[in-house]
């Protein structure tokens, strides 16, 4: 399994299928964070599962994989209280997850963008219903 599908497979059982026991097959026991809103190591992604909105979202678009680093620019609903598009960064070690970054955007709508483009441009089909290519 590639870098890009593990990241896939954690971030769907983690986020989606509730599975708490995914920290320990998916992220590195080292794992560092660097939001500033969450804490190092597999309690801080603990802490964040009860609290996340029932309806919570990732879907991923544009995913690219260079050796250790998998880039993700998804759509996330239930984040906060108006959807957000994020770009998440992973760095991998021995097969899980030992680094992460990200960046977060409010999603604006194309209609009230100054462009008219959308934010994401890739079909925003939810990852529980998506096959990893």
């Amino acid at each position: 399994m590639g870098n890009k599908e593990i990241v896939l497979k954690a971030m769907n059982e983690l986020f989606h299928e509730k599975d708490s026991t995914a920290i320990e097959r998916y992220w590195h026991e080292s794992y560092q964070q660097h939001n500033p809103s969450m804490i190092n190591g597999h309690e801080g992604l603990r802490n964040l599962l009860p609290v996340l909105d029932s309806n919570f979202n990732w879907q991923p678009g544009i995913i690219v994989e260079e050796n250790d680093i998998v880039i993700t620019h998804s759509l996330v609903h239930g984040w906060g209280p108006v959807p957000v598009v994020v770009v998440d960064i992973f760095r991998l070690e021995d097969g899980k997850i030992a680094e992460h970054w990200d960046v977060v955007q409010e999603e604006t709508p194309a209609s009230k963008s100054a462009n008219g483009n959308a934010m994401t441009s890739f079909h925003n089909t939810p990852l529980r219903n998506k096959t990893s290519s």
